[in-house]
């Protein structure tokens, strides 16, 4: 279960593909963001995810809403995937899964990202939320039409 609407966000530091490190609550403070989680880099559902935000991206861009993905992958296996698919959006690496846990989006068992994608509003808590495991695309549309109320 995903976390709810109206709940603080949790805060969070994380490495980047910018080379820096992203701390929630230094970099995005009074900023609202999109953080989608996803399993693993290079794998179809989470390539065709990428690309739909990739595609997307400019209707991110003119609302000025940053985008992050994030998965336990390395910053040097987001580096490749990032360039493979020319994502202008960065990147985050959550190697131990403290942050995909603290955002309910790590599968128990395997330890391994779930599909989720929050919207953060400015004042960090958590304004949207879309679970759907299966449906990549109706992240990006989800967040969207929330964002275009």
């Amino acid at each position: 279960m995903a976390l709810s609407i109206g709940k603080l966000a949790p805060t969070f530091s994380l490495a980047s593909t910018s080379g820096s490190t992203l701390s929630s609550s230094k970099d995005l403070q009074g900023k609202s963001f999109i953080l989608y989680f996803y399993p693993k880099d290079f794998t179809p559902g989470c390539t065709a995810e990428a690309c739909e935000f990739r595609d997307q991206f400019e209707a991110f861009r003119e609302l000025e809403i940053p985008v992050f993905g994030i998965s336990r992958d390395s910053i040097e296996s987001h580096l490749k995937f990032k360039a493979a698919h020319k994502l202008p959006f960065e990147l985050l690496s959550d190697p131990d899964g403290k942050v995909c846990k603290a955002y309910d989006a790590l599968i128990p068992l395997i330890k391994m990202p779930k599909r989720v994608t929050y919207l953060i509003d400015e004042s960090g808590k958590i304004a949207g939320v879309f679970s759907e495991m299966f449906e990549s695309k109706g992240h990006i549309n989800a967040m969207l039409k929330k964002l275009k109320k």
